[in-house]
């Protein structure tokens, strides 16, 4: 067998045991990014999708309003799939065909001296949709769906589910946050978790 055609072979087994399925990795990965479900019916959480990785999840999902926490893409121009880049929709663009409401978040800190009589008026914000009865099920996300995400999840958690600062925590390090990052070093932490105290906390029954 003349060596060209050795090499041949080699570099299309290599592509078909290693370059095929690495495509499809990341074609699934870039349309369901780091979806989870957190509470059933009512709460989910991702990174940025695809079009169509939107357009399924809305449909399996029932979804009615979507959250964008990218400070960096207030409407971001999505591809439609990891295949098809070229063709790109605006997110607000697609909600409004797909009947959902689009909703943009900017996560922010507080001046240090602030700290910790006050939380970041985004959370002010973000609860005045969750209060919404009509706006469930809420889709939360940013771009990696980790860090902004996971945080506005946890007041979801803490606010609405009972949770405690440590079990949300916990939650955050295992979806991703990172143990080095979750810490009361991180001004987002301590600002969005550690000082945040539940609307409802210290009030009595019947109050």
């Amino acid at each position: 067998m003349p060596a060209w055609l050795r090499w041949g072979l080699g570099l299309f087994l290599f592509a078909a045991i290693i370059g095929v399925p690495w495509i499809h990795y990341r074609a699934t990965y870039a349309h369901s990014k780091r979806f989870r479900e957190v509470t059933p019916d009512r709460f989910y959480r991702c990174g940025q999708l695809t079009a169509d990785g939107f357009r399924e999840v809305i449909d399996r999902y029932h979804i009615r309003t979507i959250i964008n926490l990218q400070n960096e893409a207030k409407d971001p121009l999505i591809p439609q799939t990891y295949y098809d880049r070229q063709t790109k929709v605006h997110e607000s663009a697609l909600c409004e065909s797909l009947g959902v409401k689009y909703v943009l978040l900017e996560p922010d800190l507080l001046p240090r001296n602030q700290i910790p009589e006050n939380h970041p008026v985004v959370i002010d914000e973000y609860l005045k949709i969750l209060e919404d009865p009509n706006a469930y099920p809420i889709l939360i996300h940013c771009k990696a769906g980790l860090h902004r995400t996971g945080l506005l999840t946890a007041i979801y958690r803490m606010e609405y589910e009972g949770w405690s600062v440590g079990a949300s925590v916990r939650e955050l390090r295992a979806n991703g946050f990172g143990d080095s990052n979750c810490n009361l070093a991180n001004d987002y932490v301590v600002q969005y978790l550690s000082i945040y105290k539940r609307r409802n906390e210290g009030k009595k029954e019947g109050d």
